[in-house]
């Protein structure tokens, strides 16, 4: 019996040595195969171009000598006239609404139609909008209209064009957020939109790295103040779309606090939007990028790296602590 444990023993950590070889061995081949060739000669797309992140992406991407492929929802408006005017004759500007399959085929016969001796070599699924209220405050239209931005838009997107990514074993990038995993009052739509964004992004990855193809997610924090995808309303904006139910639960004095409360948490995030462009930059042109790009302050990195590993009763009763759901619970149902 003695003996029969020892060579299990034996076996099993000879067995594990095995593994860990193997894993190291794979890592150290993936590193020699995956230095990017020099810039010139490939191409990007990039989503959501008008303005924000992907706007400052195609112009560092440009600068770098990439042919910059800039999707625009407006290409004759101000976002996209001033990447011509900054930019060299490298950078295209599309016509590219993600939540239109027709734009989204016109835009790739016209990649197609202009690649580069190298190919494409990335496409950067940036394009989104926010949309925050409370889910009662919502309509299935507003869950509706966030998700095939954010979601269903990358995904129409990415499906249209890995075929040019795979022939180059490039790189998909997907800017997400941190509201993918962490859940925050009035952010339902946004969220849900989010996590789903994250789930089609680890299929992605798992699915092509048989190509070589490399995915990356980008996790920004409190971005608001560094671009423009906030969409200011009122309170009253919010009330007058309630039904008589809902407005005897919420009541308008809550939810004038609710709103300058959220515009104010907004207003205390990053001014710039150097990190995370910079991280955008890293997904597409470093030899080893990361799967996850978490881009937050320093003093919440580690709680953000924790949180995923906590019981949901203390992720819960973490959002007590903020003073607007002590606030909120009072208010509800008050005169």
């Amino acid at each position: 019996m003695n003996t029969f444990c020892l060579v299990s023993q034996i076996i099993g950590t000879a067995s594990i040595s095995a593994i860990v070889i193997f894993v190291l061995a794979k890592l150290l081949t993936r590193h020699r195969r995956s230095q990017v060739e020099h810039s010139h000669g490939y191409a990007v797309l990039i989503t959501g171009c008008d303005s924000g992140f992907g706007h400052h992406l195609a112009r560092c991407l440009d600068l770098r000598g990439f042919v910059v492929f800039a999707g625009c929802l407006s290409p004759e408006g101000a976002g996209a006239q001033s990447l011509i005017l900054q930019s060299s004759s490298n950078l295209k500007i599309l016509k590219l609404d993600v939540t239109s399959d027709e734009d989204v085929q016109q835009a790739k016969e016209t990649v197609q139609e202009n690649l580069p001796e190298k190919g494409l070599w990335a496409v950067v699924n940036n394009a989104g909008i926010s949309h925050w209220a409370e889910i009662e405050w919502s309509t299935i239209e507003d869950f509706r209209k966030v998700a095939d931005i954010n979601l269903f838009g990358s995904i129409r997107t990415s499906i249209a064009f890995l075929p040019l990514v795979r022939a180059s074993k490039g790189r998909v990038v997907y800017v997400s957020s941190i509201f993918a995993f962490f859940n925050c009052l009035n952010l339902g739509a946004y969220s849900v939109s989010k996590r789903g964004l994250e789930a089609f992004a680890d299929c992605l990855r798992v699915e092509m790295a048989s190509f070589g193809v490399k995915v990356s997610i980008i996790q920004p924090g409190n971005f608001c103040q560094a671009t423009n995808i906030l969409k200011l309303k009122s309170g009253l904006d919010i009330w007058e779309k309630l039904d008589d139910e809902r407005k005897q639960i919420f009541n308008r004095q809550y939810i004038e606090l609710a709103t300058e409360h959220f515009l104010s948490a907004c207003t205390a995030g990053f001014k710039d939007a150097n990190p995370v462009v910079n991280a955008m930059l890293h997904a597409v042109t470093s030899t080893q990028p990361k799967h996850r790009y978490l881009l937050v302050s320093a003093m919440e990195t580690f709680f953000f790296h924790l949180f995923a590993f906590l019981p949901t009763f203390i992720t819960d009763a973490a959002f007590s602590l903020s003073s607007i759901y002590a606030t909120r619970t009072e208010m509800l149902y008050a005169k």
